[in-house]
């Protein structure tokens, strides 16, 4: 996450699915009649979101998994819905949280970006300084002590920071951004890597199944996605200004 107030486009979010390649789901779309305004890739197991955004209140919320308590299984509530209701509300609103399992919702806005965790006890907020940020399970990672975070943060800061222009490719749009989002070409199994894939000894494969671009600016909102992480001719830029007919169910490679 990039913050920068001054900038022609103040908040930059490159976010990265991970979750296991059998769990179906859709590629951005306006999924939600009862949030008509917002897009977003659909989990077709939850029904949710791991990635809403509002173009017309130029917003997007993006959700991560994260450590603590779980929540009792006869009371829980899918976490996909937070983003749609911060994206939709412009904040976390009031909500029995006892009801979800620990996670991180990270909002932004041309107000600023925020974040909030809870562990399944406590919910905390707080508010992103100017400057290149890494969110992971564990949060905000404030040290870049992660391998994910050591590594990319630095290449994101490092990039020339987009700026505003109408239309074209995904390319040249986000310029120098577009590498370290698309993995950099480090090996899936690297520690550091951004895309990843692992075998779990069960058998089962956990992976990055896509990644998403989204840009915030007085003059709009951009929004790019890459649906095979591994092929990065798959970048593209979603069409926020009307509504087209879903695209079918993706599920990754196994």
């Amino acid at each position: 996450m990039s913050v920068e107030p001054e900038a022609a486009t103040p908040v930059l979010l490159a976010g990265v699915r991970d979750e296991f390649v059998t769990r179906p789901w859709m590629s951005p779309d306006r999924h939600w009649p009862a949030y008509p305004g917002l897009i977003g890739g659909r989990d077709l197991e939850a029904g949710g979101t791991w990635l809403a955004a509002d173009p017309a209140g130029r917003r997007v919320a993006a959700l991560l998994n994260g450590e603590g308590a779980a929540a009792p299984a006869g009371r829980r509530h899918s976490r996909g819905e937070l983003p749609l209701l911060a994206a939709a509300a412009g904040e976390l609103p009031p909500l029995d949280l006892s009801w979800y399992d620990p996670f991180h919702l990270v909002l932004g806005g041309l107000d600023g970006v925020r974040l909030w965790s809870w562990d399944g006890e406590t919910l905390s907020e707080e508010k992103l300084p100017e400057g290149v940020h890494g969110i992971v399970n564990s949060g905000w990672d404030r040290s870049e002590g992660r391998p994910r975070t050591a590594w990319f943060v630095p290449r994101f800061a490092r990039a020339v920071r987009p700026g505003w222009t109408t239309g074209g490719s995904s390319e040249r749009f986000w310029g120098e951004w577009l590498d370290p989002a698309s993995g950099a070409g480090m090996p899936l199994d690297d520690p550091r890597a951004l895309v990843m894939r692992r075998r779990l000894p069960d058998g089962r494969v956990f992976a990055s199944l896509s990644v998403t671009l989204v840009a915030l600016a007085e003059e709009g909102l951009r929004y790019d996605f890459c649906p095979q992480p591994d092929d990065t001719a798959t970048w593209h830029e979603i069409d926020v200004s009307w509504s087209r007919p879903a695209e079918p169910v993706r599920r990754a490679r196994g």
